[in-house]
């Protein structure tokens, strides 16, 4: 069964406490998502309070993916340029399928449905995102239509002597929308 995706969904004790569980979920599986295991629920919440702030502030979109239980299945946050030069595209963040969904199709649906709201946003041409080398997301994000633009090697450092490439991806909305 497919997810069904909300842009800007209400922001609720069950919506915090189901992006809290899918990040902790997502970054002790081994997913590259700001944290490196063992990662409890408060390592994550201050960061998705931060989200929230964005959220309030009007500078980030919440994209949440439900599965057939309404359970928090994935997530990404589309986060608004406020340089007056750079308002033509926005970034992709923190952009997370549940460990028991990979391999569904789901990471490809939930990227389409980043690619649908930031398209339907006014002024936007563009959709960037950076992943951490050494995982093969380039490749998955490439086979979504992204192009690499950009890397810094060795710029993240996920534990001492394991730096990875920081890469910059791009996708451009100009031409399809």
């Amino acid at each position: 069964m497919a997810l069904v995706f909300d842009l800007d969904p209400a922001v609720t004790p069950d919506l915090r406490d189901g992006v809290v569980g899918l990040w902790v979920d997502v970054s002790n599986a081994g997913g590259s998502v700001g944290f490196v295991p063992p990662v409890t629920a408060g390592d994550v919440r201050p960061e998705l309070v931060k989200h929230f702030v964005a959220m309030a502030e009007g500078r980030t979109r919440l994209l949440v993916g439900r599965d057939e239980e309404g359970g928090v299945a994935a997530t990404a946050f589309l986060t608004l340029n406020t340089h007056r030069l750079m308002r033509h595209w926005v970034w992709l963040y923190t952009v997370m399928v549940h460990p028991r969904h990979q391999g569904k199709g789901y990471g490809r649906d939930l990227l389409a449905a980043a690619e649908d709201a930031a398209g339907r946003l006014d002024g936007i041409e563009a959709i960037r995102l950076t992943c951490r080398g050494g995982e093969g997301l380039e490749r998955f994000y490439a086979s979504c239509g992204y192009k690499e633009v950009g890397r810094v090697p060795g710029a993240i450092r996920v534990a001492p002597g394991d730096e990875r490439d920081d890469i910059t991806m791009l996708l451009s909305l100009a031409l399809r929308y």
